[in-house]
């Protein structure tokens, strides 16, 4: 069986199975107290407020009968949310995992109705004393006040290829690619970026041949972009804009890869006058490196593999 997950989902599976876990044993016991008071919903909101008094993480508590009709207020931690009663929430995704049979059932993350916020729903059957569905017992909480019981997600270093908008998709062939100012002096300007990189402090750099300028993010402040235009990139002089830093301590591409990655960039510029490279990106910190073709389709890999093909791969035999 092929394993389709990511990275990045297989995170959020395992951040969802230990938070299922962490909620298992407190809502069991909360559903059984429950059980009893199923006909007195003060009784209900007496045991969810005295639940509530304990419960780190949770939003809202509230019990439905088992047609999904609401049978308490919501209750919170400042108390009750008043006019619940009779709410119908039959058609939450949350419940009809639980009509359909799930005993105890931990929601898909959704955008809340009220507060607009991401949130997750867990819900847990209620039984009688014969093992016979009466009702179900629910509890909201909110991503942002939740227990991080994972660790925090890592981006895979893996080849990624996104379609773009297909209006210029349709229209590729009746497109060329017309000379810029940077396409002009693109040696220049490529030597120049990479001393920028090599020796003034910038990671992370976007190339955009098309409209000769480039944007770039430097370690000393990397919250914060800087635009340079063609004059800025076209003048050495720039350098002395920039304080003298040693190349960054973690970064993982090599720098004699940079002119290597620069120079192919180069190259899927000029290869062909209707696909031809409009952007490219290099951080040489995650030694990721982005490109933007003139079919607005873009790709991201690592830059070992990006040295790794050749034209053929690029453009075909």
């Amino acid at each position: 069986m092929i394993d389709n997950e990511t990275t990045l989902q297989k995170t959020v599976s395992k951040q969802r199975k230990m938070l299922a876990a962490l909620l298992f044993d407190s809502m069991s016991e909360l559903a059984t107290s429950c059980a009893t008071n199923m006909d007195d919903h003060q009784a209900l909101e007496a045991l969810l407020s005295a639940e509530m008094g304990k419960a780190q993480y949770c939003k809202y508590l509230w019990v439905v009968d088992k047609t999904g009709r609401q049978i308490t207020e919501d209750v919170t931690r400042s108390g009750l949310k008043q006019g619940q009663i009779g709410r119908d929430r039959i058609a939450r995704p949350y419940l009809q995992r639980a009509l359909k049979g799930d005993d105890y059932y931990l929601s898909e993350a959704y955008i809340s109705r009220n507060r607009k916020r991401p949130s997750l729903t867990a819900v847990k059957t209620i039984y009688d004393t014969d093992g016979k569905t009466i009702g179900y017992l629910g509890a909201d909480f909110d991503l942002r006040e939740l227990p991080q019981t994972t660790e925090q997600y890592k981006d895979e270093k893996i080849w990624l290829q996104v379609k773009g908008d297909p209006a210029i998709r349709s229209g590729l062939f009746s497109q060329q690619r017309i000379e810029s100012a940077m396409d002009a002096q693109i040696d220049d300007v490529l030597s120049l970026v990479e001393e920028l990189i090599l020796v003034q402090g910038v990671f992370h750099a976007k190339l955009h041949f098309s409209s000769s300028r480039a944007t770039l993010w430097r370690v000393e402040n990397p919250f914060v972009y800087q635009i340079l235009n063609f004059d800025e990139l076209s003048n050495p002089d720039i350098c002395l804009a920039y304080r003298h830093q040693e190349y960054f301590e973690k970064a993982i591409v090599k720098p004699e890869k940079i002119p290597l990655i620069f120079q192919q960039f180069k190259t899927l510029r000029f290869a062909d006058e209707t696909i031809y490279l409009r952007a490219a990106s290099l951080n040489v910190v995650n030694g990721m490196v982005g490109l933007n073709f003139s079919c607005d389709g873009s790709h991201y890999m690592s830059h070992e593999e990006f040295l790794e093909k050749n034209m053929t791969f690029w453009f075909g035999g």
